[in-house]
């Protein structure tokens, strides 16, 4: 059977994921790195910079503390997920090494496809091959891959163990082995797999969380109200835990400019840079964004 948006059926690997490469460090990075190494898999972080590993790092023992403090998990058990996490800014080497490589770097073209370029030379030739893209579709990365049919997205949402689907999107040449471990690799993980079954910007999740995500940052924008104020809207009226201020803040002011800048909201993202961005304000990450944390 053909994967549901891939290329030919080939006969189906049994290789399962014990080495996971994680390309990006930040707030999205660093989540799928603890769900991963909490599910048993040895995680390497890849990121380009310093900082950002050290970064990475700091998230990773704030996730050990809360898990062990408010989620009851066993110390002993948390610690030995954080030993299986290591951090390196050599790309080849690490993609050399992985079962798996999962890539959440900047939503941006040019710098997904000059990772890929890279990344996929340098992978192992079962590897799989996987991008974490909020709203770009695997086919317009897939042409500079050296095995475009190991190449497919996985898709999360964070936090990634609370809103633990793994949404997994093929193109035309991905093939159906590889879509299939893809989705016992995202079960691996502790996640719900949701099959895509044709290219779709956004996915399901993203098809419907960006543009009320836009909206209420437009809100912000044209002065409506303030971002506690619209995001208590939301809270009471659907019955959530967070409104859509909340929700950038958590993704990272970044992730919401990129995004904005592909589905064509310039206005928006560039008030985002000038806002948010270039004062520093990322969103959680680093602290403050629409709210100081």
């Amino acid at each position: 059977m053909a994967a549901p948006n891939g290329g030919p059926d080939r006969e189906v690997q049994t290789m399962t994921v014990q080495r996971l490469m994680v390309a990006g460090g930040g707030m999205m990075g660093s989540q799928v790195t603890w769900q991963a190494a909490r599910h048993g898999l040895e995680v390497t972080v890849y990121d380009a910079f310093d900082a950002g590993l050290a970064r990475c790092r700091e998230l990773e023992e704030s996730y050990r503390d809360l898990f062990v403090a408010e989620r009851g998990a066993d110390a002993a058990e948390m610690d030995a997920a954080l030993a299986r996490i290591s951090y390196t800014t050599d790309l080849e080497s690490s993609a050399a090494a992985a079962d798996a490589i999962i890539e959440q770097v900047p939503e941006d073209l040019g710098i997904k496809q000059g990772f890929w370029e890279r990344a996929s030379a340098a992978a192992t030739p079962e590897a799989l091959l996987l991008c974490n893209s909020s709203s770009l579709v695997p086919s317009a990365i897939a042409p500079v891959v050296a095995a475009p049919e190991r190449f497919l997205s996985l898709h999360y949402c964070v936090p990634v163990w609370d809103a633990n689907i793994g949404e997994v999107m093929g193109h035309e040449g991905t093939a159906s082995d590889h879509y299939d471990r893809t989705v016992t690799l995202a079960e691996q993980m502790g996640l719900v797999p949701i099959k895509i079954r044709r290219e779709w910007p956004g996915y399901v999740l993203n098809a419907l969380l960006i543009p009320f995500l836009v909206a209420g940052v437009e809100l912000v924008r044209n002065g409506v109200s303030d971002p506690a104020d619209i995001d208590q809207v939301w809270r009471i009226c659907n019955r959530s835990e967070i409104g859509p201020c909340q929700m950038v803040d958590m993704t990272g002011m970044n992730a919401a400019y990129h995004v904005a800048i592909t589905v064509g909201q310039t206005e928006v993202a560039e008030w985002l840079k000038r806002e948010y961005i270039d004062k520093g304000r990322m969103g959680v990450e680093t602290g403050a964004g629409f709210y100081d944390y």
